[in-house]
């Protein structure tokens, strides 16, 4: 008996009193294969089945394998499964073994679930997208309309109460579980040698002090291939035969070969498994108590900027760590040989983020669109996706034109919806199927979702031949799979064949790539660099559809793409965009440059070599804009009209404000006009300046400008001198003190005492007042005694303000 069936009990009267649970059961406990079974025979089932989700393909048909042979049957019938390439049910089916995926397309074709009586989420601690967007989509459907309707949340390690909450407090059930012990071996982190020398050293070394089968965990597909050609050499070193198989375990695996990698060792025999973190649940590997683990995994890390997903070397959290340590003491007492530290173990995160944090939710933003939520929050998700990137996914849906300008699903959007590939593929072969070419398009999908499929050549025209040309399982699903797609798509004439690379473009069009720089060097519509290896064919193109490309610091390695005309990306017209500027040719003339662009790289150059005058107008228009009024040509009467409007002003708001800010957002008022016709800013003359501005100010105001703030002040000897408006202290008129003799009253301007910067004969200030006849009864005593010492030739009587203004000195001999 395992241990979950200790928690039987509690499990069903849970789910006959409510319409919901969450079992909490750690790795071995029998929960995958133990509870679907024990709930087929409840009487809230009447009859209807039972969809359990599994996270990936492998676990699915794992589990449906292992539930039909506790049943003594083949699978298809009570048991079958259901995974993306591959379908075992039957009418007599009851237990359906879903992926994740599977699921939303079946809730979303059908919101009722006809027929099923209780979805099982099992691994829910694994947090895919898919996984959160089922049961918020289950659970709107069980509130809405089917309150009969069985939600069970299975998982090994998770915050049972917070995924309660979300079931509206559902009882939360916990099971022991039963795990032998585990020995735990700490090998150090020795970062100057490869990853896969060292895999291979504790391989060897768990070979040579332990017994059974050995689960290596490594970070994905390369690390694995190039573990197993090292241990391979080693093994098969005379004398040295150990009886050992190797297993490869990763997503991309043709199934019949992941099948064999779970089966047992043939007898006298041990298997070293080289796997990726699709082992870490779900899988009991019989035969394995050794587990070897190199501390990292790979995980999707989506950039809305780019709209490209990037594979992200990580070290895992501490629970996924536990999970693969478990994996030695499933069915015996175990060892665990971690390649880092000990003290390293403390500083992993508890747990990983959740996929639906840091993914790409255009599917996600299109499947709620179906479902008709225009907003996330519409939903019950146990962590929302971000505001964010759940934007730029409906910005992308619009693009692809499966949502209007309102947000609502268009006849598009519908299609895309029902078609079961993510957005950008399934516009892809929707827009293919307009002239005939779906078939086509479909084996393109087949290519970019299924990795590695049809070989590695970077050339999708390559891949797609030797797809064609491969007769294995895997290829044979896969075409099988893409021939369905097709038959899915809209029938249409037969029109001008679109090529691959133009097919591409349509699903994704911020990959269209143009040549740059040295031969086999591309800049993405995004403006990153991407690359080929000069020595490939297609680094020789000038125009590049993108599908697939691996991460970089600066640049990334384009690793899947397809030649695309210039000519053809007039398919993309309505995102072009033109941007006219002018420069300065050789000869300083200006010429208009018009460049049409798409995104980050230019379509189209075209130059004219005598642009409209308009056109120029506006260009130095808004180049004071971007620099400044202080590349303009001010000449003193502009200065000085500006700083009497800003004294008038600022006592009076009615005056028009002259100010740099006010100027500049009236600029095409009364600067753009002065501009036509001229080819540059230093051939604006400056009267012309004072003229515009003076425009500004109205024709009654300019009448009492010169009454109420003129421009100069005249001194008692009939000179006139240039009024200061923006000097600190206020009006000011530096003026030299002989001038201003006789005068027994301080002038003013504009009401206001006007400042006197009183200059000796030499023009240096000897004081600044706006009380003069106090200065004469006051200090003037002590500036003329230092003055008659210094200019003794010049004029200083004992009452200034009683003598004659002069500008010359004393006649000779007086």
């Amino acid at each position: 008996m395992l241990p979950v069936h200790e928690a039987l009990p509690a499990l069903k009267a849970a789910l006959a009193a409510g319409n919901g649970a969450v079992l909490v059961a750690p790795p071995g406990a029998g929960k995958t294969t133990v509870v679907p079974l024990e709930l087929l025979g409840e009487s809230w089932m009447g009859g209807g089945k039972i969809v359990v989700l599994e996270p990936r393909r492998l676990a699915a048909r794992a589990a449906a394998h292992r539930m039909a042979q506790t049943l003594g049957e083949p699978v298809g019938e009570t048991v079958g499964f259901r995974v993306r390439m591959q379908s075992r049910v039957s009418a007599h089916t009851r237990i359906e073994v879903v992926t994740e995926g599977v699921f939303t397309r079946m809730i979303l074709a059908d919101p009722e679930l006809a027929g099923v009586s209780c979805v099982v989420f099992d691994e829910f601690h694994e947090r895919s997208l898919d996984a959160d967007l089922g049961l918020a989509l289950a659970r709107d459907a069980q509130k809405v309309l089917r309150e009969d309707l069985r939600l069970l949340v299975m998982s090994a390690t998770l915050d049972g109460a917070a995924v309660a909450r979300l079931l509206d407090d559902a009882p939360v059930v916990e099971s022991q579980g039963r795990m032998f012990p585990v020995e735990t071996r700490y090998l150090g982190r020795d970062e100057t040698q490869r990853l896969e020398d060292r895999i291979v050293r504790a391989v060897e070394r768990a070979l040579a002090e332990e017994t059974g089968s050995i689960l290596v965990f490594l970070p994905g597909q390369g690390e694995i291939l190039r573990t197993a050609e090292r241990l391979a050499e080693r093994l098969r070193r005379p004398a040295r035969d150990l009886g050992v198989d190797l297993a490869p375990l990763y997503g991309a695996l043709d199934p019949r070969e992941q099948d064999r990698a779970i089966e047992p060792a043939p007898p006298g025999r041990r298997k070293v498994v080289l796997a990726t973190s699709i082992a870490e649940t779900s899988l009991t590997i019989q035969g394995v108590r050794v587990v070897i683990d190199c501390g990292l995994a790979r995980v999707p890390r989506y950039d809305p900027a780019s709209g490209l997903t990037r594979l992200a070397t990580v070290r895992v959290s501490r629970a996924a760590a536990d999970q693969r340590r478990g994996r030695a003491g499933r069915t015996e007492p175990g060892v665990c040989y971690r390649l880092w530290d000990e003290a390293e173990t403390r500083a992993l995160l508890a747990f990983g983020d959740p996929e639906i944090l840091d993914a790409d939710l255009s599917g996600l933003a299109l499947d709620l669109a179906r479902w008709g939520a225009k907003d996330a929050a519409e939903l019950a998700f146990l962590d929302p996706p971000p505001a964010a990137a759940f934007a730029e996914a409906r910005a992308l849906l619009r693009r692809l034109e499966a949502l209007d300008d309102e947000g609502v699903l268009t006849a598009h959007g519908r299609a895309l919806a029902d078609f079961p590939l993510a957005p950008r593929l399934a516009h892809m072969v929707l827009k293919a199927a307009e002239t005939g070419q779906a078939g086509r398009a479909a084996r393109i999908a087949a290519l970019t979702t299924e990795r590695n499929l049809g070989g590695r050549d970077a050339d999708l025209r390559h891949r797609l031949e030797q797809l064609e040309r491969d007769r294995g399982p895997r290829a044979r699903d896969a075409k099988t799979l893409a021939d369905r797609w097709a038959s899915l798509a809209p029938k249409a004439g037969k029109g001008e064949p679109l090529s691959d690379g133009l097919l591409l473009a349509f699903a994704y069009p911020e990959r269209i790539a143009k040549a740059r720089g040295g031969q086999g060097e591309f800049q993405l519509v995004t403006g990153r660099g991407a690359f080929l290896e000069p020595t490939d064919a297609l680094a020789r193109e000038k125009w590049l559809a993108v599908a697939e490309l691996g991460g970089g610091d600066r640049r990334d390695r384009i690793l899947l793409a397809a030649p695309l005309e210039e000519a053809e990306l007039a398919a993309f017209a309505d995102q072009f965009e033109t941007d006219e500027r002018l420069e300065e040719s050789g000869g300083g003339r200006l010429r208009a440059k018009r460049l049409t662009r798409l995104g980050r790289l230019t379509i189209r150059e075209e130059v004219d070599e005598s642009p409209d005058p308009a056109l120029i107008a506006r260009a130095l228009a808004d180049r004071v804009r971007r620099d400044g009024l202080g590349v303009l040509p001010w000449g003193e009467a502009a200065r000085s009209l500006r700083e009497r409007a800003a004294f008038l002003h600022a006592r009076d708001p009615s005056w028009p404000d002259l100010s740099d800010e006010a100027l500049l957002v009236r600029l095409d008022e009364w600067l753009t006009p002065v501009l036509q016709g001229l080819r540059g800013l230093n051939a604006l003359k400056p009267d012309v300046l004072d003229g515009a501005l003076r425009a500004l100010v109205p024709w009654d105001q300019q009448r009492r400008l010169d009454a109420e703030a003129p421009a100069r002040w005249t001194a008692p000897t009939g000179n006139s001198f240039a009024i200061h408006y923006a000097a600190e202290a206020g009006p000011r008129v530096d003026v030299r003190v002989q001038e201003v003799f006789g005068l027994g009253q301080h002038p003013t301007v504009g009401g206001v005492p006007l400042t006197l910067s009183l200059l000796s004969p030499a023009h240096r200030p000897i004081q600044t007042t706006k009380d003069l006849p106090g200065f004469w009864k006051g200090s003037w005593k002590d500036v003329r005694a230092d003055m008659r010492g210094r200019y003794p030739k010049h004029v200083w009587p004992e009452d200034p303000a009683a003598a004659q203004p002069t500008t010359r000195a004393k006649p000779r001999g007086s």
